[in-house]
C-alpha cells in the first residue's frame, strides 16, 4: 500500500494521553463507551490523565527481549512514540501488530509472507505502540486474579509479549499460537526470559493445531484497521469454540466500531481532486479508483464536524462467526456549521472482566495508535449546519476472493438547509 503524507490543519498541541475505561464524567460529543464514559482530565502523580492514568510507553525490541520475571513496570517503560502521521491506502503495512503475522500468513498461504513477517520492523512498531501495549500490560499486572494458576491461550502471539505478561502473573500454562516464522524468535525470547516451562510456542494455524487441555483465558490482539480489516476475529472465535472452557474468558471481550464526519478540504483537493485534470488531461477514472480505496491516517481532532456515532458493538464471548458480516445504521449530527468531506471509522475495545473495567480508544480525540483511523472520502461536499444530521447505513463483509480484505458500502442521505446529498459508495480495503 502506498504511503501518503498528511498535513494536519492547524497546531492543536499534543494528543491527549491514552486512556483506560472509567464510568465517570464525559468528553463532549464522545459516544458512550461500553463501560461508561471517558473521564475528565485530572492530575495523578504529577501526570494529566483521563481517569485511568496515562499509559507508560512501550519497550524497544531490545528492552522487550530483556524482560525477566523480576522486571518492574517502570523498568519496562521506554520512550518510544506510538503511531505516525503517514497515510496509507487500505490498511496495509506498516500499520502492523504482533498478530499481523498470523493474519497475513493465513490468507496468503504461509510462503513469502512468513519471511516478510519474520522481519522485526512490524513487531517493533507494535511494541512501540504505547496505548496498545501498555493497556495490555496493565490488564495483566493489575488483575493477577484472572491469570494466576490459569491456563491461557495467546492467539497470534507474534514475539510473545502477551504470553510473557501472562506467565509473569502466575499462569500455570500458556499456549502461544503463531503460524509465521516469528514463532521461532518468540521461542528464543521465552527461553531467554526463563519461561520455557510455562509458555509453549505452537507454530501453525490455529484451526489445525491441538492442545492437551481446555483453557481458562484466551488473550489476543486481534483488531485491525477499521476494526475488521485483516483482523483475526474469526480466528479468535475458532479458538473460543475449540479450546475455551464453558466458564472461560476472552480478553478483550468487548469492541465497538464508531464513525464521525470530518472536514478535510485541503487533503481531498491535493490527493483526490488532483485527478480531475493532470497536465490538461482528464484523469477522472483514476479519481474514482482513489475514492474507492479508504485511507488509514491520524486525523486531527479539530477536523471532527459531527458527534460520534456507535455503529457496531461486539461481545467476543457470545457473538457468532456470521456477525462479522453486517449492515448497521448511523446518524451523524453536526456540532457546528462546516463542510463534511469524509467519514472516519475507528474502534474502541474494553476488558470488562478486570477488577476495574479497562480499555482504549483509537479515535481522533485520543493518543494515536498504529491503527490510526480509517478515512472514507465522499464524492459530495456536504454543507452542514449545527444540529443537522447525515443518516445512512454502513455495510461490511469479507471479500470473496481475499477474506482478510474488506468490502465496505456506505449509503448516506442528507437534506439540509444549504445542501442535499443522496449516494451509495462502494469501498475496498486491501
Amino acid at each position: 500500500c502506498a504511503s501518503r503524507s498528511r498535513r494536519l490543519r492547524g497546531a492543536v498541541g499534543p494528543s491527549p494521553p491514552s486512556a483506560r475505561w472509567s464510568p465517570s464524567a464525559r468528553v463532549p460529543h464522545l459516544h458512550k463507551p461500553l463501560c461508561g464514559e471517558m473521564g475528565k482530565a485530572r492530575k495523578q502523580k504529577g501526570r494529566e490523565v483521563y481517569e485511568w492514568r496515562p499509559a507508560a510507553q512501550a519497550p524497544s525490541p531490545a528492552a522487550a527481549a530483556a524482560l525477566t520475571s523480576s522486571t518492574t513496570a517502570e523498568d519496562v517503560a521506554a520512550g518510544a512514540e506510538g503511531g505516525s502521521s503517514g497515510r496509507q491506502r487500505g490498511g496495509g503495512a506498516p500499520a502492523g501488530s504482533d498478530g499481523e503475522a498470523q493474519r497475513r500468513s493465513e490468507h496468503k498461504g504461509m510462503t513469502d509472507t512468513q519471511d516478510y513477517y519474520a522481519h522485526i520492523g512490524i513487531h517493533e512498531e507494535m511494541l512501540k505502540d504505547a496505548v496498545r501495549t501498555t493497556t495490555y500490560r496493565e490488564v495483566f499486572s493489575l488483575n493477577e486474579f484472572l491469570f494466576k494458576d490459569k491456563v491461557v491461550m495467546d492467539v497470534g502471539c507474534g514475539t510473545g509479549i502477551l504470553s510473557l505478561f501472562a506467565a509473569k502473573q502466575g499462569a500455570r500454562k500458556v499456549y502461544a499460537v503463531e503460524c509465521s516464522d516469528i514463532a521461532d524468535v518468540a521461542r528464543e525470547i521465552v527461553e531467554a526470559n526463563g519461561f520455557g516451562e510455562v509458555i509453549r510456542i505452537i507454530k501453525g494455524k490455529l484451526e489445525e493445531i491441538e492442545v492437551e487441555e481446555k483453557v481458562d483465558v484466551i488473550v489476543s490482539e486481534w483488531m485491525g484497521c477499521c476494526l475488521y480489516f485483516e483482523s483475526m476475529l474469526d480466528t479468535v472465535l475458532v479458538a473460543r469454540d475449540r479450546f475455551l472452557k464453558p466458564d472461560g474468558l476472552v480478553l478483550p471481550d468487548k469492541a465497538t466500531l464508531v464513525m464521525v464526519g470530518i472536514e478535510d478540504k485541503q487533503y481531498k483537493a491535493e490527493k483526490i481532486d488532483f485527478w480531475d485534470q493532470v497536465y490538461g488531461f482528464d484523469f477522472s477514472s483514476v479519481k474514482r479508483m482513489a475514492l474507492a480505496e479508504p485511507l488509514v491516517d491520524v486525523v486531527d481532532s479539530e477536523q471532527c464536524v459531527t458527534k460520534n456515532c456507535l455503529v457496531r458493538q461486539l461481545s467476543i464471548e457470545k457473538m457468532s462467526q456470521s456477525e462479522t458480516t453486517f449492515t448497521a445504521p448511523f446518524k451523524l449530527e453536526a456540532t457546528r456549521n462546516d463542510y463534511v468531506h469524509a467519514f472516519v471509522a475507528y474502534f474502541d475495545v474494553a476488558f470488562t472482566h478486570c477488577h476495574k473495567p479497562m480499555g482504549f480508544s483509537t479515535g481522533p480525540r485520543f493518543k494515536p495508535t498504529h491503527w490510526k483511523q480509517t478515512v472514507f472520502y465522499l464524492e459530495d461536499v456536504i454543507t452542514i449546519c449545527a444540529g443537522e444530521a447525515i443518516t445512512g447505513t454502513f455495510s461490511c463483509c469479507p471479500n470473496e476472493k481475499v477474506p482478510r480484505d474488506l468490502d465496505i458500502t456506505i449509503s448516506y442521505s442528507f437534506d439540509g438547509a444549504r445542501s442535499k446529498a443522496h449516494r451509495t459508495i462502494h469501498y475496498r480495503m486491501h
